[in-house]
């Protein structure tokens, strides 16, 4: 099934869409659509402040995103983390639980921070590989 939409689209957008088009002498709407299908899956709606730090990494420079890319969680929350996983299977107190809670929650965050941050850097030309994130000369 398909619906009409109709979008006002920014010049060098159509310019691009039609060189591919010309390349691949497929119809301009074509291209356009299969680009729009290429884009990622809606995820579940997140915390506000997730929310607004994530949109703002689109206006971080190239260098602050591959520092953001790059970055770790520290050897002694990654070490507690592990000591708590392991000991959750034993039971764990509720101070230790909720420690365990935050250290999860902290690494999630992490993670999304460091995924946004190298597709960014990927729209942005760049290379992303597991060694790219490890070490960047």
């Amino acid at each position: 099934m398909m619906s009409q939409y109709i979008l006002t689209v920014p010049d060098d957008v159509v310019y691009r869409a039609r060189q591919l088009a010309e390349q691949s002498q497929r119809p301009v709407d074509r291209i356009l659509i299969e680009h729009l299908r290429t884009l990622p899956v809606v995820l579940p709606t997140l915390p506000e402040d997730e929310e607004a730090e994530l949109a703002a990494l689109i206006h971080l420079t190239d260098d602050t995103l591959w520092t953001i890319a790059q970055e770790q969680m520290s050897s002694e929350n990654q070490e507690r983390l592990q000591l708590l996983m392991d000991r959750h299977l034993l039971g764990l107190a509720t101070a230790e639980r909720d420690e365990l809670a935050q250290l999860v929650e902290r690494s999630e965050r992490l993670m999304l921070r460091k995924s946004m941050a190298a597709a960014l850097l990927a729209e942005r030309g760049y290379s992303i590989s597991p060694t790219d994130l490890n070490s960047r000369e």
